[in-house]
């Protein structure tokens, strides 16, 4: 989840959002980044969810159901506020995790 992450950050450096609606590969790496993140997230299980309960498990995988099922209709604003505002505050998080479990 930590490298979705990452891999996001990386991809929108230097990007605004109107970039989302003119450049369709990187619409397609922001996109499935974000479903990686979400498939990885299905996969914690239910006893490292409860060491981070301020992490939103359901919604990251909810995001990426969205995504995978809908396609075609996907709002890039909302796809950029995830990329830009949401995740950047999930990575410190998911480190913590990590730490706990390491």
């Amino acid at each position: 989840m930590i490298e979705a992450c990452e891999e996001l950050e990386r991809f929108i450096s230097g990007r605004v959002p109107k970039d989302l609606e003119t450049d369709r590969m990187l619409l397609f790496a922001v996109v499935r980044a974000l479903e990686v993140l979400g498939e990885a997230g299905a996969g914690v299980t239910p006893e490292t969810r409860l060491l981070a309960p301020e992490i939103p498990w359901t919604l990251i995988v909810a995001t990426r159901n969205r995504l995978i099922h809908g396609y075609f209709d996907i709002d890039s604003e909302i796809v950029w506020t995830t990329a830009s505002e949401e995740v950047p505050v999930l990575v410190p998080l998911l480190i913590k995790l990590r730490d706990k479990l390491s």
